[in-house]
């Protein structure tokens, strides 16, 4: 009896420990992090705002649309992992993703603004940022488009646990789908 009992427990044990093994890998330091893009997380959403509130050129309006629209870009972004290399501890996780192709919509904004200056004056008759502010965002939230592209993202193993390095600018760009490709 105590040989079953004591073969239990052994199993009980290396079963726990191996399920904190499998939630302790790069990989799955990747799949919270995406999660907690497409889950709004508190800690993504403390980010957001700051990336939101340091845009000094937009209107509090402005602001709340451009907060809104990345929100949405978040929930919509899908993953995959590619690839998962460990040297050390010291790891690299590829992952490709797929958000709205914001950037498309920002260029187009852009060219049609240099061939239709005279619609974004105000009423001074002089170049109103503001006008094209909207309208930008306007075409921003009409994306539909999709683009993917591939982030190596980096973890450090620390006390026997894998954590994710900040994110580059690159990154943070590419997740919001406003990088220039």
């Amino acid at each position: 009896m105590k040989k079953v009992i004591f073969s239990i427990l052994t199993i009980m044990l290396l079963f726990t420990t191996g399920c904190d093994q499998v939630g302790n890998s790069p990989t799955k330091k990747v799949e919270e992090l995406m999660g907690k893009y497409q889950m709004l997380d508190d800690d993504v959403l403390d980010d957001l705002n700051k990336v939101v509130d340091s845009e000094e050129d937009l209107s509090d309006k402005q602001k709340e649309r451009y907060r809104n629209l990345l929100k949405e870009q978040y929930q919509d972004l899908t993953y995959t992992i590619k690839n998962e290399k460990i040297d050390g501890e010291n790891a690299t996780v590829e992952t490709e993703i797929e958000v709205r192709d914001l950037t498309r919509a920002i260029k187009e904004s852009e060219d049609y603004l240099n061939s239709h200056e005279d619609e974004f004056l105000g009423d001074d008759g002089k170049y109103s940022k503001e006008k094209y502010t909207d309208y930008k965002l306007d075409k921003m939230e009409e994306a539909k488009d999709r683009v993917k592209y591939t982030l190596e993202l980096t973890l450090t193993k620390v006390d026997d646990e894998w954590e994710l390095d900040n994110l580059t600018e690159t990154e943070r760009q590419k997740i919001h789908g406003i990088y220039n490709y």
